[in-house]
């Protein structure tokens, strides 16, 4: 009997094909397809801005039912080069999606995106609606000012000890504004000034991602290529509120209203904090709202992760 029990992850696949794809004359781009070449075709949106992908995120996805496309955005992950914030702009990466889309021959696809993901997800869906099967929605960031706030202030509230060492390596007057001191050091071409204050950064969010302490979380964080890829282009992204125009992803989610959604929320998801779920759901009422009581913000808090696990079950049945 090969039963799969309804909240697990699949097993581990390896990729029946990867590659690389030239975006323009600086950025390219990490992909690569695995499970039913012919089957549904989902493509995964990793966080971030900047976290990049790993080989268990294909295992949210029945690789018998789906086609599943995972990459690494601009300057994030194995796209190259590393950090890059030269033309990464939120619109870059929606037309690096439809890039990924034409070239890999895929008409439409489900959208599966948590954290950043749900951001960049809504922005590409708002975009090119019709080429979007569905949505699976996970820990919602809207990247509104109060949430950029809330993230470098706000959590202070929650986690006092993980924001002292965030702001440690600061001034007084630097610490009223966070952002700024942190971008400034982010994207100093010197290593000995720019890692030091990514690994800072990344082992922030990295402590405050989950409901209970995971020193697994934090090691993964605080890792060179996450720490550099994630500081860097989320301090660049906030420092331009995402290069949206302000509150363009509520003010248009009219645009899917008619497309299947699942939104997936940990009621103590303390990076992303609830209310912009119930903001996004309050826009969105007919897309389906899960909330998991017992889960911060981190896509492999149990709860979460089963209940992704059972709607990328579902989405199998709903989809035309």
């Amino acid at each position: 009997m090969n039963h799969h029990s309804p909240a697990a992850l699949y097993p581990e696949i390896q990729p029946y094909r990867q590659s690389t794809l030239a975006l323009d004359n600086i950025h390219t781009m990490y992909w690569e397809e695995s499970g039913n070449p012919s089957g549904t075709p989902v493509v995964f949106l990793h966080g971030g801005p900047g976290a990049g992908s790993t080989p268990a995120h294909r295992r949210f996805f029945d690789p018998a039912y789906y086609r599943i496309v995972i990459y690494d955005q601009r300057g994030a992950g194995r796209s190259t080069p590393l950090g890059e914030t030269q033309d990464n702009t939120t619109p870059h990466l929606i037309n690096d999606l439809e890039s990924l889309r034409q070239h890999l021959g895929i008409d439409r696809w489900l959208v599966f995106g948590g954290s950043w993901g749900s951001t960049l997800a809504l922005a590409y869906g708002e975009a090119h609606p019709e080429r979007c099967l569905g949505f699976i929605l996970r820990g919602i960031f809207l990247c509104r000012k109060q949430e950029i706030d809330w993230f470098l202030y706000g959590l202070r509230n929650l986690f006092p000890e993980a924001w002292r060492e965030l702001v440690a390596p600061l001034s007084d007057t630097e610490r009223n504004d966070i952002l700024s001191a942190y971008h400034q050091r982010l994207m100093n071409p010197d290593p000995a000034i720019h890692m030091p204050a990514a690994r800072t950064w990344s082992t922030y969010e990295g402590s405050c991602s989950t409901l209970l302490p995971n020193p697994a979380t934090v090691r993964y964080f605080a890792s060179d290529t996450v720490a550099l890829g994630l500081a860097r282009m989320e301090a660049h992204y906030f420092m331009h509120n995402i290069f949206l125009p302000e509150n363009s992803l509520l003010n248009n989610v009219h645009k899917l209203h008619n497309i299947p959604a699942t939104i997936v929320q940990g009621r103590y998801d303390a990076v992303c904090p609830i209310v912009s779920a119930d903001d996004l759901h309050h826009a969105w009422p007919q897309a389906e709202y899960i909330i998991i009581d017992d889960a911060g913000h981190s896509v492999w808090e149990p709860g979460i992760q089963a209940a992704l696990i059972r709607t990328t079950d579902r989405f199998k049945t709903r989809n035309p």
